[in-house]
């Protein structure tokens, strides 16, 4: 089955939220509190993707993407803000989040970002064999994990598939535009920026120094470039 968490305080938007998730086929978890969808989660650790509001009483939505990041990366987090704000998109995504999404949406809409989100955290199974090696990194691509000298780095979903696609790809100035269409996929709605903000986020796990990036070098007005 697959699980969706919604996690919204405004009950008349969660029940818009969770039919539409239920007609494109998805069985829906539902929170109204941050502590509430973290007690959900471990009640369905077979949940894939999560749809968190950020506006909410107790813990906003940034902590619990925060405390659901601690301890599970390949979860898919998509934050929900009825702010339009860049602070709050980027702040959420460098809390771990994958997508956001700015209200008022359509339903078309949202559940494309679930479908695309939800192939991607492995609602279906895509299998892949072997290895790149570019060292210090070492990508398996079977069991979907990066090392830097021996030692494992912890990625999200999309962090792992922007990762692999460098790393078929060194050398080769990479444009956003493919960056987005090859990780996030042809039929996605949002900004650019949201590749940006990802490769920030890498750079943090992956870099010695982020001031001074090595590996993910910037192709300035095009993109990003793997190499060193």
């Amino acid at each position: 089955m697959k699980k969706v968490l919604v996690l919204e305080d405004e009950a008349s938007i969660r029940s818009f939220i969770v039919i539409n998730l239920r007609r494109g086929g998805y069985d829906v978890i539902e929170a109204e509190s941050g502590e509430e969808a973290l007690e959900r989660l471990k009640e369905h650790p077979d949940t894939k993707v999560a749809l968190l509001d950020i506006m909410l009483p107790g813990i906003d939505g940034f902590e619990v993407c925060r405390r659901i990041r601690a301890t599970n990366s390949r979860i898919g987090i998509i934050m929900l803000t009825a702010r339009s704000q860049e602070m709050d998109k980027v702040t959420g995504l460098m809390t771990g989040a994958d997508d956001y999404v700015t209200k008022p949406f359509s339903p078309a809409e949202l559940t494309a970002r679930v479908d695309a989100l939800f192939r991607r955290a492995g609602g279906e199974p895509v299998v892949h064999s072997g290895e790149i090696s570019q060292p210090p990194f070492l990508l398996n691509t079977r069991n979907r994990t990066l090392e830097k000298n021996g030692v494992r780095i912890k990625l999200t979903q999309v962090e792992y598939s922007i990762m692999r696609y460098f790393m078929e790809n060194p050398g080769k100035a990479l444009s956003r535009e493919e960056i987005l269409d090859t990780v996030w996929g042809r039929d996605y709605f949002g900004e650019l920026k949201i590749v940006d903000v990802n490769i920030r986020r890498l750079r943090l796990k992956i870099e010695d120094n982020v001031q001074n990036p090595v590996y993910i070098t910037t192709v300035w007005g095009y993109g990003y470039k793997w190499g060193f």
